[in-house]
């Protein structure tokens, strides 16, 4: 046989195993149509691992891939209105309420809701252990000068944290000694206030999956003002006609399904549940 045949006969039959290995290797689904989604989120649901739970069954459910951009939430809500994702899954009421208000998603829905709470070094330098008011609790700190690590990246957690101080009386910025702001996500900023031995405000979900706590603990809870809400919504195409609004709509209605909501109340670490599903109540 030519030399020249046997290279071509080697060559195909490469290529073909090549083929074959890459389609064994892409998603169910993925070999009729791409069908996939980007969706803006908050730092909080990645890392409490919450995706990790749940979008592997919304794939297995729909066919459908899910791309997470974590930002946080005024990040997700900017990235939105860019048109660069398709739907978000964020924790900001007030902004979300005016994402749609203003013409950039057509509805948003109520996802599910944990809580918020404080955490801080267990010598406790500003005696607020054991206390259920958040905001007597930041005044103490205040007082006291003890070290306060904010993520400061206007987050639903940042937006929450900045209502607390100012029903404390308080104002904040960065650079006053006492108080730092990280500019990153949850996790980075609880490693900044472990390493600290600083307070800091954090969603549950984040804190029952985060590892390097130090000397850090929760001591306050409990506190009303400290519901944390979680909404959904898919991008307008009347905005961003680009966007992948069918399969995007089909996100939303998951989440919020009987299917979705089981899904979520599912997620446990160490058998406590993260989170708490309440879309339409």
């Amino acid at each position: 046989m030519p030399t020249s045949t046997l290279n071509r006969r080697l060559f195909t039959a490469l290529t073909l195993t090549a083929a074959l290995a890459t389609a064994t290797a892409l998603p169910a689904g993925a070999h009729a149509q791409d069908k996939s989604i980007v969706v803006a989120s908050t730092t909080s649901t990645e890392q409490s691992g919450l995706f990790d739970h749940l979008l592997p069954a919304f794939t297995k459910a729909t066919g459908i891939a899910v791309r997470v951009v974590a930002q946080g939430t005024g990040q997700a809500l900017e990235t939105g209105r860019r048109g660069d994702a398709d739907a978000l899954f964020v924790h900001d009421t007030p902004s979300e309420t005016k994402f749609v208000a203003d013409g950039f998603a057509d509805a948003r829905h109520d996802v599910m809701y944990n809580d918020f709470v404080v955490v801080g070094p267990k010598s406790d330098p500003a005696g607020i252990k054991g206390g259920k008011d958040s905001v007597a609790a930041l005044k103490a700190i205040a007082a006291k000068g003890a070290p306060f690590a904010s993520r400061g990246d206007d987050s639903g957690t940042h937006k929450a944290e900045l209502r607390l101080w100012k029903d404390a009386g308080v104002e904040v910025k960065s650079g006053a000694g006492w108080y730092k702001e990280t500019g990153s996500g949850m996790g980075p900023t609880l490693n900044t206030a472990a390493a600290m031995n600083a307070y800091a405000l954090t969603d549950r979900g984040t804190w029952l999956n985060f590892k390097n706590r130090g000397d850090l603990e929760i001591v306050v809870e409990g506190d009303k003002r400290l519901f944390n809400q979680y909404g959904v919504m898919a991008v307008s195409p009347a905005k961003h006609p680009h966007v992948k609004a069918a399969e995007a709509k089909q996100f939303v209605d998951w989440l919020i399904s009987p299917a979705g909501q089981e899904t979520i109340a599912g997620y446990k670490i160490n058998g406590e549940q993260l989170f708490f599903p309440n879309a339409g109540k």
